[in-house]
């Protein structure tokens, strides 16, 4: 491994104090009282020399114990994607891709109208964390209660809005290419998993609350055992009844609601959390009350913090999963624009549906790290320790490198083996194009794992403004190289190959993050001294 010597990862035997320039977004969370994540361990590692090789193990189990169960509760709701997506492929009928390309199709859509909504866990957790650190209950509880009054009124809004507009939705998606059939399984699969909007986003503000309580345990229970009903439900609606993309989405949104029940319980206090405790696994008893929606209108100063924290965020998600969608409405009219009859489009949604769902699944185990790399960045820069924050930040990043490594190894193994594409569907066709993605898949592994570690360490040091920037300009550009690939003649419009001018443009995409994570990352006025 090449090391790269900068200021932002390379530790030095002396301590040098961050600069007290305000950076944008939320204020740092200056947590002297958040012993909980017993960072103060390794807060005085820059003291002796001799203390170093002690500091990185501390720092390396303080990154696992938070990394390891947001990596599991990260991974839970792909997971579920990946279970309808499996289930549909496999138990459709032979050289049948209908399914799966409508099942596709409005999973793309899903993921574009849940995931702009994340700032609910993103925002909220740092400003709950800030108020309880600060001895603010009362305000950590408010912030916790605004968070799922919100979640309740954007998840009605958002469940009329795919109810009404589901028909031009799914196919601005391109179900009007990939045949009649697919649009009718997509629309099936959406009408009920619209249903569940709600529930998701009470999910992520809960997730953000409970984060704020330092408990990655309680949220990685709940959605594990909403995964397994989930399974369950999928073994029985779709493999036993046969009821195709409609008994999926019925398994993945009865499955959601009740997790949004149970994170509902654990914040009014009806339910215990992972440590027996009435909210957060780590919070002391007296500190335990009950968190609950806040029927009232608030005012703007009480609100504003939330706002003005999640817009930034919210604009960075959204540029993000329109980009992600945009690629499924390619894919949907990579075969049907070649004059291929509509059975080839679908293939490619198919293909193009798995390829994005282990793609996903792999982007959020990356994302475990930028889970840990946040919390343990914003307390090194609270205490003003840039040491510690340097030492993270190199820690985080050597991990980083180590889990894109395995990823692209296991996927390496499943698809020389053979094991995904016979695991995923039977279909001649999306065999084929599941193929050609696959190596653009793993080969992207490290790539991907550098950037969500960045992130991490970017939000850490509350860089949401110039993230939010920074990812339209790397959207831009890929859109750009699509567009070059896909009309340009010297550039490849000859091929005709579509889907993985869509896929290679997802790879300058996140080229393009990785790049812009640098610059600011190594910046002498950035984030880190």
């Amino acid at each position: 491994m090449t090391t790269i010597t900068t200021p932002l990862i390379t530790t030095s035997s002396r301590s040098t104090a961050l600069h007290n320039t305000p950076h944008d977004g939320y204020d740092a969370c200056k947590t002297d009282d958040v012993v909980d994540l017993e960072i103060d361990a390794y807060s005085s590692s820059s003291e002796e020399d001799d203390g170093d090789d002690t500091s990185q193990n501390n720092i390396s189990q303080q990154i696992l114990s938070l990394a390891t169960p947001a990596l599991v509760s990260l991974a839970i709701d792909p997971l579920m994607t990946i279970a309808d997506t499996a289930f549909v492929g496999r138990y459709s009928a032979p050289n049948d891709p209908y399914p799966l390309a409508g099942l596709g199709s409005a999973a793309a859509l899903l993921v574009f109208s849940f995931y702009v909504f994340n700032f609910l866990a993103t925002a909220t957790a740092p400003l709950v964390a800030k108020a309880r650190a600060s001895k603010d209950e009362a305000g950590a509880k408010l912030v916790g209660g605004q968070a799922l009054t919100l979640a309740l009124i954007l998840g009605t809004a958002l469940t009329l809005t795919l109810l009404i507009f589901r028909e031009p939705l799914l196919h601005v998606m391109g179900t009007g290419v990939t045949g009649v059939e697919a649009d009718h399984y997509g629309e099936q699969f959406l009408t009920v998993r619209a249903l569940a909007a709600p529930a998701v986003l009470i999910c992520s503000a809960s997730n953000g609350i409970l984060r704020g309580y330092l408990d990655t345990k309680t949220p990685t229970i709940i959605l594990l055992g909403s995964n397994v009903i989930n399974l369950l439900l999928d073994v029985v609606l779709v493999a036993q009844l046969k009821m195709g993309p409609q008994g999926a989405g019925i398994a993945t949104t009865v499955a959601e609601w009740i997790a949004a029940l149970c994170f509902l319980g654990v914040l009014a206090g009806k339910l215990p959390s992972a440590d027996g405790k009435n909210i957060g696994s780590n919070t002391k008893p007296s500190e335990s009350g009950n968190i609950v929606p806040v029927f009232e209108l608030p005012k703007w100063m009480d609100i504003r913090p939330l706002v003005v924290a999640s817009s930034a965020v919210f604009l960075r998600s959204i540029v993000l999963q329109v980009a992600m969608s945009s690629a499924a409405a390619m894919a949907a009219r990579s075969s049907a624009e070649s004059d291929i009859i509509a059975a080839g489009a679908s293939s490619s949604v198919a293909a193009h549906q798995i390829a994005l769902q282990l793609w996903l699944l792999c982007s959020f185990l990356c994302d475990a790290l930028a889970t840990a790399s946040q919390a343990l960045v914003a307390d090194g820069m609270g205490r003003e320790d840039a040491e510690s924050v340097r030492t993270v930040s190199q820690t985080v990043f050597s991990w980083g490198l180590a889990l894109g490594l395995s990823l692209s190894a296991i996927l390496w193994v499943g698809t020389e083996s053979n094991f995904l594409t016979d695991f995923f569907t039977a279909d001649e066709g999306t065999r084929l194009e599941l193929t050609k993605l696959l190596t653009i898949v793993i080969l992207a592994q490290p790539l991907n794992s550098f950037v969500f570690a960045a992130d991490g360490v970017l939000q850490g040091a509350e860089e949401f403004p110039y993230q939010a920037k920074s990812m339209a300009l790397s959207v831009l550009t890929a859109f750009a190289v699509f567009a070059a690939l896909e009309y340009t003649p010297l550039l490849g419009a000859s091929d005709g190959d579509t889907l993985v001018h869509v896929w290679l443009g997802l790879i300058v995409l996140q080229s393009m993050r990785a790049l812009t994570s640098f610059v600011k990352l190594i910046e002498k006025q950035g984030p880190i001294d």
